[in-house]
């Protein structure tokens, strides 16, 4: 197998996984828009849901990145569809599926938090290993600023853990929409 197939391979797992998060989020989305219980969803969640659909693109994007792997191998397979199983993840404590009409997905969120923050600490540090696979030229590209981003969304996300105001969740949201469509902008020249 070519390492064009290999990739080819790869990439339709990987986009069967992104497609299954991307659903989910504009699904639970949708769901509260048109049940008209936005003010059940609240700010904090939407939030995440927003970065979360923004990570998920970029993350789509960014794998184009693995064309350029000249062996690939089982582990690096396994390892690319963990990162994509993680996202889908995160998706799912946005947007379970056992939920009603009544549920308040804000105070779901923060009943769940350690699992999101969690998540969400793993998947940043994944990505340094992700954006390693694709070489050191990729690595130093991207420059400093992207291992200094990665390590504070970690700690941020190990704070918001165990973090119960919610001025704490509503900034770093807030912050981190913010960055991350920076950090889109200035990455893919738009």
């Amino acid at each position: 197998m070519t390492s064009a197939d290999a990739f080819f391979h790869v990439r339709i797992l990987v986009g069967m996984i992104t497609a299954l998060s991307l659903s989910r989020l504009i699904t639970g989305l949708g769901r509260r828009v048109q049940d008209q219980d936005w003010h059940r969803v609240g700010w904090v969640h939407a939030g995440w849901a927003l970065f979360l659909l923004l990570m998920i693109v970029h993350f789509w994007w960014f794998e184009l990145g693995l064309a350029r792997i000249e062996k690939w191998t089982f582990g690096l397979y396994l390892f690319v569809i963990f990162y994509a199983v993680l996202l889908f993840l995160a998706c799912t404590i946005l947007f379970p599926e056992l939920t009603d009409k009544k549920t308040n997905l804000e105070e779901y969120f923060y009943s769940r938090q350690k699992w999101f923050y969690g998540l969400l600490a793993i998947i940043f540090v994944v990505d340094v290993g992700d954006t390693s696979f694709k070489g050191e030229a990729h690595l130093r590209g991207l420059g400093l600023e992207y291992l200094l981003r990665q390590a504070a969304f970690v700690v941020l996300s190990v704070i918001g853990m165990f973090v119960r105001a919610p001025l704490y969740h509503r900034v770093y949201v807030a912050g981190a929409i913010l960055y991350q469509l920076s950090w889109a902008v200035r990455q893919f020249e738009l």
